[in-house]
This record gives C-alpha cells, structure tokens and sequence, in this order.
C-alpha cells in the first residue's frame, strides 16, 4: 500500500497521537494497519508516523483482500496479526461486518496485542477527538472509575427524559479505555470511558445523541428526532421515534439473535476535551455522561457469561449521574 501521495496534513498531529501516545508504539514492535478505500488517506497519516517511529509493518486495504460487506475476517490480514504485537483496524463500518470484526478482536484478546479500533473514523473525528490530551482523559478516566467500582446502583437522568437505573454486578469487572492503551484490553480511538456489563438496566433511555454500528453513519446526530427506548430487567421492551425508519432498523438489529436486545454494555464517557456531540459514534461514545450497549457484553473483559453476535451503543447528551445517592455529573459535567 503506497500512501505518501495521500497524507493530509490535518491529520498528522492525531496521527502521531495514535501512534506515539496512545499505543507508545516501539521500534522494535511489529504493527499491522488495517484500513479501507474509504478511511485510506486517514490510515496514510498513521503509516507514516508508523515509519516515522521505525517500527514494521503490514498493511492491508479491505477491498484488496475480500468482497464487502466482508463475511469473516480475510485469512492474510489474521496471518499478519499473529506476527504482530500492535495492530489497527482504520475503516468505515458495513451492515453485517460486526462478526468479522469479532474474528479480529478474538486474535488481539488471545494474544494481548494492542490494537487501536478506529471504526468509522472521519475527517471530524481526527481534528477533534484524536487531539485530545489522553493523559488527562487518563486522570479523569481513574477518578471515575475509583468511584463506580465500588458502587451497587448508578441513576442516570437527562432533561430529555431520561430517566434509568443500572444495578451492578460485583462479579463484573470495570474497565477503563481512556486512550491509552494496553495489552490489557483494546481500546477505540479517540479514547474516553469507562465501562462494564451491568447486572441489570431498568427505566427509559432517550437516545438524543447517537445511534451505532452501520445506523450511525445512515442517521447521524438523533437531536432532532431522538429515539426513546424502554428497558426492562436488562431487556429491551419498546423503541419509539418520529423516524420509523430509525425506529425499525434498531429494532430489527436488537433482534438478530436472543441476546441482540440483552443490555451488555454500561458505560460513562470521560472524554473531558469534546464539546458536543457531533454524529459520529467512534467519538460521541467518549462525551462526557452515559451510553449503553445492547448485544455483545465483552465478557472476555468484563467477565460476563453470556453471547450475542451483535452490539449497538446508544449515546443521550446532558446527563445527571448519582452513584449510591452521591452526585457524579450534574448537566453532563464531572463534579470531581
């Protein structure tokens, strides 16, 4: 993959963020970069701080490799992870990909490799978020984490109408992916939340942010027309939403397999440097308050016990959070 033509300057210093920061890549460390036709200029500004550091590499194009949307991961680019010790998946997502980026993920969990998962990443994303000190998202990402993990009960509300409450489980592990990233657990870039599988989630989630997976990219910023979700005993029971087609396609992909509609994921976003939300799920996720996932619970992570082929975050905006009755963030701000 030759990609010096395609370098764009706007990206360099996120870029180097990536590289030099966030996975402290080494000299003498392997990488694999995985990229696609439509995320190839971003994936050129990291290839070249790559090759600035002296590290090598292997470096695959999607499209060069299988048909899309892909049914599994191509055989080339899982050979190549095995040589490496970082790697970073720079793509645009497509409907019905999640498995083969699960194939991905199980090789980087198996081996402990770092690995940057810049799904989706865009122009926006690489000026705002990607510029981010992850150091101090890091001490804030600490602090929160100090404070929930230790917690039985978080409520979260927002002027929108959201109003739920997660009940945890002691026996699922918190995790912390701030941006810096360890072989520990993979961490999404920009980074910025803390998260774990809930014991259970119950009340009304209005979703004014974002949608994710495939959704983000067809309906953007949801302010304009939110989507209300009710859940109940973890389950999800009902979705609303002036957009019906909205409405129907997060119905449907909560409903791909019996765990699609499972809340798998809570999670705060600790992102202290962004602004608002902007559409984008990669960044949106790391805003400062709460977001959910339904689907897949990262139980190789959190410790759940459970499966699902899909996962979808859901982001609202302008949250409250009360951790045993003690204020956490009051109109989206941390208040510690």
């Amino acid at each position: 993959m030759t990609t010096a033509e395609l370098i764009d300057q706007e990206y360099v210093q996120g870029a180097k963020n990536a590289v030099r920061v966030c996975l402290n890549i080494q000299p003498h460390e392997r990488v694999t970069v995985i990229t696609d036709e439509a995320s190839r200029a971003i994936a050129a500004s990291l290839i070249q701080e790559i090759e600035a550091v002296g590290a090598p590499m292997g470096a695959f194009v999607l499209e060069e490799c299988a048909p899309r949307p892909l049914a599994h991961l191509p055989a080339d680019i899982a050979a190549d992870m095995e040589q490496s010790q970082v790697s970073i998946f720079c793509a645009k997502a497509q409907p019905n990909e999640l498995l083969s980026r699960m194939e991905m993920t199980d090789i980087v969990n198996r081996r402990k490799m770092r690995h940057a998962h810049m799904v989706n990443i865009s122009r926006d994303i690489m000026r705002q978020g990607m510029r981010a000190d992850f150091r101090a998202v890091d001490e804030i990402s600490r602090k929160v984490i100090a404070v929930v993990s230790r917690a039985a009960s978080i409520r979260c509300t927002t002027p929108a109408g959201s109003d739920f409450t997660a009940t945890l489980n002691p026996n699922y592990r918190w995790i912390k992916t701030s941006g810096l990233i360890s072989p520990e657990k993979w961490g999404n870039l920009p980074g910025g939340e803390v998260f774990t599988t809930p014991g259970e989630v119950n009340g009304t989630f209005v979703i004014d942010g974002v949608v994710g997976d495939y959704l983000c990219e067809k309906y953007g910023n949801l302010t304009a027309n939110p989507l209300t979700v009710t859940i109940a005993k973890n389950r999800l029971v009902s979705a609303e939403s002036s957009n019906q087609e909205l409405r129907d396609d997060f119905w449907n992909y909560t409903h791909t397999d019996e765990n699609s509609d499972r809340v798998g994921e809570f999670a705060i976003g600790t992102n202290i440097q962004l602004q608002q939300v902007i559409g984008q799920i990669l960044q949106d996720e790391k805003f400062p308050g709460v977001h959910i996932a339904f689907g897949n619970p990262y139980g190789a992570h959190t410790g759940a016990d459970w499966y699902s082929s899909t996962h979808i975050d859901v982001v609202g905006t302008r949250f409250d959070i009360v951790v045993d009755g003690t204020p956490l963030m009051k109109a989206g701000r941390f208040l510690i």
